[in-house]
């Protein structure tokens, strides 16, 4: 791939295809909207490629004088970078009517098939991730955050996903991208980050809501170090009532539904009945039973030697970043 992001990259594939993912930065340029590239696949498959090729020329015909006013609002500088699924067919065409217009093209060997090739290559590449784990709320986000502020390599894969990774997890955030995009968008944060160095990261389960991590990546974070916090339970009490405080009580009563039968009915009435009454404390305590005895069992799976339990937890997510950050210096790898 050797497109410079300085250069607008435009992916004519579908809108649907490219909602389904794209490279990141890349612009949506379609050839055929999302119903021509059906009548033309179709086309293609009972009457060949000459049938096809015939319905998609009159259907690009009347679109050409607007299709090349739009590249020149989208790259005025006229330069440009662009890509189908395979560099094939869709991509020469429009790379020959912007040619025509004076534009520098460059289209991308192999198109969106070959990137989505590199991502998966680059994910089994060796990283120097350091695990950040503890019960639910102890804070492990605002570290993560604290350790990018001083400058740390720090993926937030709850971000990416759109997705806190539990029953409450969609609470608050915006739709989960598909995962062919989380990837996408994982792949452009790894590769700004020097492989040689530390990245921070949280422990997570393989699925965060719909999203599932790759599994090359998956097993390494499963064999990294894993630093666990340790945070005393009123704290990650007070912690998750100001995080899910402000949602309406049936979207909360929706995501305790979802754990109901691993919780238990007779825990399950009693939280209910507390969120009925406003009692969020006690919800949350509830809930805390369930979350913290799955994550001790999903400790039980991880080599042991690679959990660190005893690392100092001081008041501050800055203070204990910067702790963090000078015993990262002391692993082997």
């Amino acid at each position: 791939m050797l497109w410079q992001p300085e250069i607008p990259l435009l992916d004519v594939r579908s809108p649907a295809e490219y909602e389904r993912g794209h490279i990141p930065g890349a612009l949506s340029f379609p050839l055929f909207s999302n119903e021509e590239r059906a009548r033309v696949g179709t086309l293609y498959k009972r009457e060949g490629q000459q049938e096809a090729l015939l319905e998609g020329l009159r259907i690009v015909g009347p679109k050409m004088a607007d299709m090349l006013s739009h590249a020149i609002a989208l790259a005025p500088q006229r330069q440009v970078a662009l890509h189908c699924w395979r560099g094939g067919l869709r991509s020469s065409s429009v790379a020959w009517l912007l040619h025509t217009a004076g534009f520098q093209v460059e289209v991308l060997k192999g198109g969106y098939k070959a990137y989505r090739q590199d991502v998966h290559r680059f994910f089994t590449r060796p990283f120097r991730f350091v695990l950040l784990g503890g019960q639910t709320g102890s804070g492990k986000t605002e570290v993560l955050q604290a350790l990018r502020q001083l400058g740390e390599q720090v993926i937030d894969l709850e971000s990416l996903a759109s997705h806190r990774g539990s029953a409450f997890g969609a609470l608050g955030m915006p739709p989960q991208p598909s995962i062919e995009q989380f990837e996408n968008t994982l792949h452009h944060e790894l590769k700004q980050f020097n492989l040689e160095k530390v990245i921070w990261v949280e422990d997570e389960s393989r699925k965060i809501g719909t999203i599932v991590l790759h599994e090359a990546l998956w097993k390494q974070m499963q064999a990294a170090p894993c630093i666990l916090i340790e945070t005393e339970l009123q704290d990650r009490v007070k912690r998750l009532m100001v995080e899910y405080g402000s949602h309406p009580p049936e979207a909360l009563e929706k995501a305790l539904q979802k754990i109901a039968k691993r919780l238990g009915g007779q825990h399950v009435k009693r939280a209910l009945e507390a969120l009925k009454n406003g009692d969020l404390e006690l919800v949350v305590q509830v809930a805390l039973r369930y979350y913290d005895k799955a994550y001790g069992f999903a400790l039980l799976e991880r080599e042991q030697n690679r959990l660190l339990r005893n690392q100092p937890f001081v008041v501050s997510a800055q203070q204990t970043a910067l702790a963090l950050v000078n015993f990262s210096k002391t692993l082997q790898w």
